[in-house]
């Protein structure tokens, strides 16, 4: 059996690959965070504990040879120094979960993992200046560190991520406007293209790079082959509800007067290749119309529940 370490994995991606991880006997699923959301997931430990601080991190982890520590919520590289400096037992993996955001924009499209990384932050972000370029310095940590351990690592970086437990308004957001019969504005021109990845291929990707040798000192995109629009969105909503949607369309300036709150981009893409770790495992993602439908079913789920809730 393999002990599994998940740094993490109380919300969304992380849940999602805990639970797939509990469906398979030949793991020993632990799990250390701050225990804000409990699993209470037959098999998994839970482990309470502040990876900020380095004596909970040697009282709550047991000491343990770790097959693989799956670190999610790493965002600095404080935070990978932290782990590997204080972490009870011996590493057989350290897999870290950063992100396509460690990229420069570039003309150069799909955008693969040798693709030029951010040299600094970006202050055009606002408050999110710091995270694409703590996410690069975070991997050079971790790379340095473990190199000079003789600790194997593999680094995913997935691209926008949607489905089960979401807590952020991406799908979401245009399930709330059909919910509410409210108008879906989009670009007037779909001079934007996404790339996505549905939560649980993202779990089936990280469960593959388990102790697989070739993802050692690798780093990944993961990134579904589909190029995805505005439109497209929308037309996909229409398919999987079965109704007729017409989209408001706007200009981008205008869009940005009336401050409406669209979740990706509005005139540039982010679109990433993530073939090749689907090659390497010769995996099929899942179809963006597919993936959606899930999220779908799963958002009217937990509206359901909540109504019965407030009632």
């Amino acid at each position: 059996m393999k002990n599994i370490l998940i740094i993490g994995g109380s919300y969304f991606a992380g849940r999602v690959l805990v639970e797939e991880l509990a469906k398979d006997s030949d793991f020993a699923v632990h799990v250390f965070n701050r225990g804000r959301r409990t699993l209470s997931i037959a098999g998994v430990t839970e482990l309470i504990g502040d990876r900020e601080q380095a004596k909970q991190i040697c009282h709550a982890i047991p000491d343990k040879e770790w097959d693989a520590v799956i670190d999610f919520c790493a965002y600095t590289p404080a935070h990978i120094k932290g782990i590997l400096d204080n972490l009870p037992g011996k590493i057989g993996q350290y897999i870290f979960i950063s992100t396509t955001s460690v990229y420069q924009k570039s003309w150069g499209l799909p955008i693969a993992e040798d693709a030029p990384l951010l040299a600094g932050p970006q202050p055009e972000l606002g408050s999110y200046a710091d995270y694409g370029y703590d996410k690069v310095r975070a991997e050079s940590t971790l790379r340095q560190m473990c190199d000079s351990s003789a600790t194997p690592y593999t680094i995913l970086r997935p691209t926008i991520i949607y489905g089960y437990y979401n807590y952020a308004p991406r799908e979401t957001y245009f399930f709330d406007l059909l919910r509410n019969h409210k108008p879906i504005v989009i670009p007037q021109h779909d001079l934007a293209l996404f790339s996505f990845i549905w939560v649980v291929d993202m779990a089936q990707m990280i469960m593959r790079c388990i102790n697989d040798p070739r993802t050692y000192k690798a780093t990944f995109n993961l990134a579904a082959d589909e190029f995805v629009s505005y439109s497209r969105i929308v037309e996909v909503l229409g398919e999987i509800t079965g109704k007729r949607i017409e989209p408001v369309r706007m200009t981008v300036p205008e869009i940005e007067r009336q401050g409406i709150p669209l979740p990706f981009p509005l005139d540039h893409h982010l679109i990433y290749t993530g073939a090749k770790i689907r090659q390497l495992f010769d995996f099929t993602y899942t179809p963006f119309r597919k993936g959606l439908r899930e999220a779908l079913k799963y958002y009217l789920m937990v509206q359901k529940q909540r109504g019965a809730s407030a009632a």
